[in-house]
């Protein structure tokens, strides 16, 4: 088997969890050496641990080096296999970064997959669930890529405890896409999720993105969970372009205002809004997999992020693609991946 030597020093997470989908979906293995080396706490943390064991029962894996605080990796890949799966990560880590992780090896696999998820659903440093719904989801169908998700129950950190289904139907060739243009601005609403605490945060929120862009009594939604499982608090805006809709998200925490919160997030869009983008940052990141995968492609972004940069590079190390981008104003850039 080939086997590749990474160094995971100058990334964190996000590396580990790349070279994993990427082994599996190529057949070629991996030793990772120095895994979050300039983190504060090194090694695999328990959500990183739920990736690797996830990646493994998939692919049908051997794995050495498997366990918590570790900082070296040996990973082999073997078969897919579709099928109905469960993963924890027995604390409030993130399930949407574990999905991701399989995700790729599932749409190649030759059976559906049905796959439920505990822990996170609303991370800060994570995508939510209402962002790959509302985001990712619509592009991956873009590929020819079919995903399904239905969120039981919504888990915070610290508490966790929640539930995401997801159902995955096997892919053939992947199509080309380009995202370029996101036509014109059809619609923006807010939501602000809360469990635990009071509305009061919520509507304060709301009233920042309702001065901020204009947003009707129709477009501001509050939403309780119950039973709450813990103190927890997420704010959602929803752009949506004729082309593509993204969605940004701010989260709660001890000592950070609502309104800090809310302005947060409406920073973040009207960046994207005064881009001439179609992808945002986020969503750049996670399309370059299934971008290379079929075998070339392009997008607008409003930047190319460190994670952007980091994660072409292990591509490259694993597909044969030449992965680039251009600046095309001062707002935008354009990636392109071509073999």
């Amino acid at each position: 088997m080939e086997m590749l030597e990474l160094d995971g020093a100058p990334g964190g997470g996000q590396l580990l969890r790349s070279a994993l989908s990427l082994s599996l979906c190529t057949g070629i293995g991996f030793t990772l050496q120095d895994i979050r080396a300039k983190r504060s706490k090194p090694g695999l943390m328990r959500q990183h641990l739920t990736a690797v064991n996830a990646a493994a029962q998939v692919g049908g894996a051997r794995v050495h080096g498997a366990e918590l605080g570790a900082t070296w990796l040996r990973f082999e890949p073997g078969a897919i296999r579709g099928g109905d799966y469960s993963f924890a990560t027995g604390s409030a880590g993130s399930c949407t970064l574990v999905l991701q992780t399989i995700l790729p090896a599932l749409w190649r696999a030759d059976a559906p997959s049905r796959v439920r998820l505990e822990g996170g659903t609303h991370n800060p440093l994570a995508p939510s669930v209402d962002f790959l719904a509302d985001s990712f989801v619509p592009r991956l169908r873009d590929f020819g890529i079919e995903v399904g998700l239905a969120l039981e129950s919504p888990g915070f950190y610290p508490a966790g405890g929640g539930v995401l289904h997801a159902t995955v139907q096997p892919a053939g060739e992947l199509r080309a896409c380009a995202f370029e243009a996101r036509g014109e601005l059809e619609r923006m609403d807010g939501t602000a999720l809360l469990s635990g605490l009071s509305s009061d945060i919520g509507l304060r929120e709301l009233a920042v993105l309702q001065a901020r862009f204009g947003l009707g009594e129709d477009a501001r939604h509050l939403r309780q969970v119950r039973p709450s499982r813990g103190p927890g608090n997420a704010l959602m805006l929803r752009v949506r372009h004729a082309a593509h809709g993204t969605t940004f998200t701010g989260f709660g925490e001890r000592g950070k205002s609502a309104e800090a919160v809310a302005t947060g997030v409406a920073d973040e869009a009207q960046t994207y809004l005064a881009s001439g983008a179609c992808i945002d940052e986020h969503l750049g990141d996670q399309l370059l997999l299934p971008m290379a995968l079929a075998g070339k492609g392009s997008f607008t972004t409003t930047a190319p992020s460190d994670h952007l940069r980091s994660n072409a590079a292990l591509i490259e190390k694993f597909l044969p693609v030449e992965i680039s981008w251009d600046q095309q104003d001062e707002t935008t850039w354009r990636v392109i991946v071509e073999e």
